[in-house]
């Protein structure tokens, strides 16, 4: 093949994250990034509309290029083109189909026709036209039409608003595509597999379709059908089935056009052969954590009053409260208590005010404190247990960050949290606990283990020995560098496939 006609090694494809969001995923994006200085990258971040596109990374030198694209925006374009009635009709079927686990073949048909015209196509015909106006109604009568159409509406604008957003983006030129996880990263790393011939890989941390599950039964603006009568069949779908159909069909087309589809632990494996992984494709990297640079910290636990902290983004999915209300139990047998909340306040407003509001409410105003995000260095060495109440995880590097330190946790029974702090199966041989692990939205149990672990000095000095030894000999950066630089080199070889179509507004 002509490397010439590429301007990047490996294209990564994120959704709200690097280089402007700070968290988990972006941090662990910023040490591939810099961990492989041989390859060139380049970033395309999908962010939603209005966002603060202010760097919080200083990019690495080779990253050769950023592209935000805003989901759900769209140029204007032109007000009409030619054939638009028969362009917006034929985008019916595939569009169902792909909502409906079409997978990649029905995302084909639908770049097939938006993407020979992307250049006229915007929101003025894909959107606002009396054509895509009709197509609304269609799809609503096929099969939501005993929800309300106001509400409908609004959710086939938003969904349907982000599918073209990825159609008609620009393209980055790129020998690899990299996504961090299915959903729009996913679909646009999907429609490049399509699009360029060149290979795809998705490396899920969480799983996506999971994440947003949660997400859309707790949605308060998404209304269910009320029950009618005493049978047992529920009688029509409702919005949040459109929702979360919409997402599972987007991670289907992921996992169908990627070459190999990677997670971090085993357990996530069930959950993507469930939404239809091909198994063949599957692999497991666990993520690693730069050992050497926390193993060197200094920890103390004399001279200062107990600290424990929860280490994240102060968002819903954290569940920062159930770590409150925790704290409030743990200070009755640790009065002296002091406990951190250190993560991003920004992301979600309302949910930092209400935890502020909680604070109050509760009277640990003189324990708890919100440092925003820090460098975790500074830290660490006068912490002594780290809580993760988290609804949904993948692997928690501040699990394993801390763990180098020496600092045991209590977690929540999600992710791969018990395999960090109760050892894999392959251990050998086994080290121990480093923790507790305990069930969801459950601050008494959190309280207690935290308890434990802070009162009981010996069990304190095992699970810190164990944690240590465990990232020590599973969890280092330097294993991950080998398995993703060993990939992409595989992959940067491989030829196009055939039958790409033509990339004719791909960007530098």
């Amino acid at each position: 093949m002509n490397r010439a006609a590429h301007s990047a090694d490996v294209c990564l494809v994120l959704e709200g994250t690097y280089p402007y969001v700070a968290g988990g995923v972006s941090t662990w994006t910023h040490d591939l990034i810099r961990g492989l200085p041989g390859l060139s990258f380049h970033i395309l971040t999908l962010m939603p509309p209005g966002a603060d596109l202010v760097h919080r990374y200083e990019l690495p030198d080779n990253v050769v290029a950023v592209t935000p694209v805003t989901l759900q925006r769209l140029a204007r374009g032109r007000r009409r083109v030619r054939g638009q009635r028969r362009l917006l009709t034929s985008l019916r079927a595939p569009i169902e189909d792909l909502v409906q686990g079409g997978g990649a073949q029905a995302l084909a048909r639908i770049i097939d026709i938006i993407g020979p015209r992307r250049h006229e196509l915007g929101q003025d015909v894909l959107l606002d036209s009396r054509e895509a106006w009709q197509l609304l109604v269609d799809m609503y009568s096929d099969t939501y039409h005993e929800t309300s159409f106001l509400d409908y509406f609004w959710s086939w604008r938003a969904l349907m608003g982000g599918l073209f957003s990825l159609i008609v983006a620009p393209m980055p030129r790129a020998r690899v595509y990299h996504t961090v996880s299915t959903g729009y990263a996913g679909l646009f790393a999907a429609r490049a597999r399509i699009e360029t011939g060149r290979p795809a890989i998705v490396t899920e941390h969480g799983i996506y379709t999971n994440e947003r599950r949660i997400e859309i039964a707790m949605a308060d603006w998404l209304f269910e059908l009320p029950l009618v009568g005493l049978g047992i069949d529920r009688p029509a779908l409702d919005l949040k089935d459109f929702w979360i159909a919409a997402f599972e069909g987007y991670s289907r087309a992921c996992y169908d056009a990627c070459d190999e589809i990677i997670t971090l632990y085993e357990g996530n494996q069930a959950f993507q052969i469930a939404d239809g992984a091909d198994p063949a494709k599957l692999a497991v990297v666990p993520n690693g954590i730069d050992f050497p640079r926390f193993s060197a910290l200094t920890h103390s636990r004399e001279g200062r009053a107990p600290t424990i902290a929860l280490i994240g983004r102060v968002v819903p999915i954290k569940d920062v409260k159930s770590y409150l209300r925790a704290v409030a139990r743990l200070r009755e047998s640790v009065p002296e208590l002091r406990a951190l909340v250190m993560g991003p306040t920004e992301e979600d407003e309302e949910y930092y005010e209400e935890c502020v509001a909680m604070v109050e409410h509760l009277g640990l105003g003189d324990s708890v404190s919100f440092t925003g995000r820090v460098r975790l260095d500074d830290y660490l060495g006068g912490i002594d247990v780290i809580v993760l109440t988290s609804i949904s995880e993948a692997q928690p590097l501040v699990l394993l960050e801390a763990g180098a330190v020496g600092i045991p946790s209590v977690a929540t029974d999600v992710g791969s949290c018990r395999e960090i702090l109760f050892g894999r199966s392959d251990e050998s041989p086994p080290l121990g606990a480093a923790g507790a692990v305990v069930r969801l939205s459950d601050p008494e149990a959190t309280a207690q283990a935290v308890a434990r672990l802070l009162l009981d000095a010996e069990w304190y000095a095992e699970a810190s020995a164990a944690i240590r030894e465990r990232v020590r000999c599973y969890y280092q950066e330097r294993d991950v560098m080998v398995a993703y630089g060993e990939r992409y080199a595989r992959y940067i070889e491989m030829p196009d496939a055939a039958g790409a179509a033509p990339r004719d507004e791909a960007v530098a």
